[in-house]
């Protein structure tokens, strides 16, 4: 197994922009495929979406099998054990407390100038696909995050889009997840002619007015080629993670936190940065240690993400380590450093700062309350982690009393015809004259 290794400073400009896009890079080779998807999925609908789920799932589904049924979730309540019951309680119990503090003023309003009233309202968003993927392993921790900010903005219709197994069944867990938190519409689909499906809608599948919910790069493909139909959430495509080491930090501990994103799959990316080269060096021999006791396929992943799009990053020192985290702007951020706080308010770009030896990233993908569903490919230089406003819109309003239109309304009058909008001006107008006549 080869570890990448990159002396940051020497690298070229076509390397770094390689480093920096990772697997983002790829779509351009898949959208061929996933257009034809979702073009079909339009066409057909139902239909298609059975072909699909037997063709990339290897599940004989029926148009009218593709909802999960109440004697499935039935199912899914006996087969799963008490202990991964118990873990989704504790686990949603956080994502709840932690979540319903992001729960916005439902309605403010001030008074900008005197008569002028102006303030704005907080609705949910009418209806909402959830994305929850399966393809490499089964994730009601995502099942959750989710479920719960949607249920706690008040979304009126919440629908789960999640691949079916071969046996034509979603995974349990999962369904406990969805029912724990409130939400009980769930379909069987996966991939990209799931995304299609929640956009243009099927004769079951409902059409929703945003989707949100990490996938593979082909469900990170549709998203891009269904925007403009349905509004495609933030980018959450294939994980990475930026283990941020100062010389200080435990090798053994940076080289298993590279592997927990690095199993996700053989697009991920894990990077270590450091300024330190005998970590780094500590890190390399751990690292071939670890990915050897991985079972299949997780070995394969890894070996190939450290080949590919992880590795190590040595900088020259720790501003320089810093001041590419901000320009890589990764999904989770590492940070094992002697005093990790005071490295937080240097940090502009992350979908998640974890800080110190004890906050691993396993605590934060599962149990800590924090959403794991961040943005990737570098898409937390602009966007936030999933939480509750995402479910949420606002709306402006605004009220003018009469003894207002003396002061707001020639301002208008000015403004409207050094733009050149003679109709505003005239309306505006209108208003002024009709007070003078009272």
């Amino acid at each position: 197994m080869e570890i990448n290794r990159i002396r940051l400073g020497e690298l070229s400009e076509a390397g770094r922009s390689r480093l920096l896009t990772r697997a983002q890079a790829d779509l351009d080779a898949i959208e061929p495929v996933v257009r034809d998807i979702v073009g079909e999925v339009r066409r057909r609908g139902d239909d298609a979406l059975v072909e699909y789920a037997a063709r990339f799932d290897g599940a004989a589904l029926t148009p009218e099998s593709l909802l999960v049924s109440e004697a499935e979730f039935a199912y899914a309540e006996v087969e799963i054990s008490d202990e991964v019951r118990s873990a989704i309680a504790h686990a949603a119990e956080n994502i709840r407390n932690h979540h319903k503090h992001q729960l916005p003023v439902a309605t403010w309003m001030t008074e900008p100038s005197p008569g002028v009233l102006s303030g704005e309202r907080v609705t949910p968003i009418e209806s909402v696909g959830l994305y929850v993927p399966r393809g490499k392993g089964s994730f009601p921790s995502v099942m959750v995050m989710l479920c719960v900010p949607a249920v706690l903005a008040n979304v009126p219709v919440i629908v789960v889009c999640t691949p079916p197994g071969p046996d034509g069944r979603v995974d349990s867990a999962s369904l406990v997840a969805a029912r724990m938190c409130g939400v009980t519409t769930v379909f069987k689909a996966g991939g990209a002619q799931a995304i299609a499906a929640l956009a243009f809608g099927t004769g079951r599948v409902p059409r929703v007015q945003k989707i949100i919910g990490p996938g593979s790069q082909y469900v990170v493909a549709a998203k891009r080629l269904v925007y403009g139909q349905v509004d495609p959430g933030p980018p959450t495509g294939p994980s990475e993670s930026v283990i941020l080491c100062d010389e200080h930090a435990d090798a053994e501990t940076a080289a298993r936190e590279l592997l927990v994103e690095a199993e996700h799959g053989p697009d991920s990316a894990a990077l270590l940065v450091t300024p330190s080269e005998p970590l780094a060096e500590r890190v390399s021999k751990l690292l071939i240690a670890l990915v050897a006791q991985l079972p299949s396929p997780r070995r394969e992943y890894c070996e190939k993400v450290f080949g590919g799009y992880g590795g190590i990053v040595l900088t020259s020192d720790m501003q320089q380590a810093i001041d590419f985290v901000n320009e890589y702007a990764p999904e989770h951020l590492r940070v094992l450093a002697e005093d990790p706080f005071s490295l937080l308010y240097q940090i502009r770009n992350a979908g998640e700062v974890l800080l110190g030896e004890n906050t691993s990233i396993p605590f934060g993908n599962f149990a800590l309350g924090t959403n794991a569903i961040l943005p990737t490919g570098g898409g937390a230089r602009s966007y936030s982690c999933v939480g509750v406003c995402d479910f949420m819109k606002r709306s402006s309003f605004a009220y003018v009393s009469g003894k207002a239109v003396g002061t707001i309304g020639p301002v208008t009058v000015s403004l409207a015809s050094y733009e050149d909008f003679p109709a505003h001006a005239s309306a505006a107008r209108h208003v002024i004259e009709r007070h003078k006549g009272r």
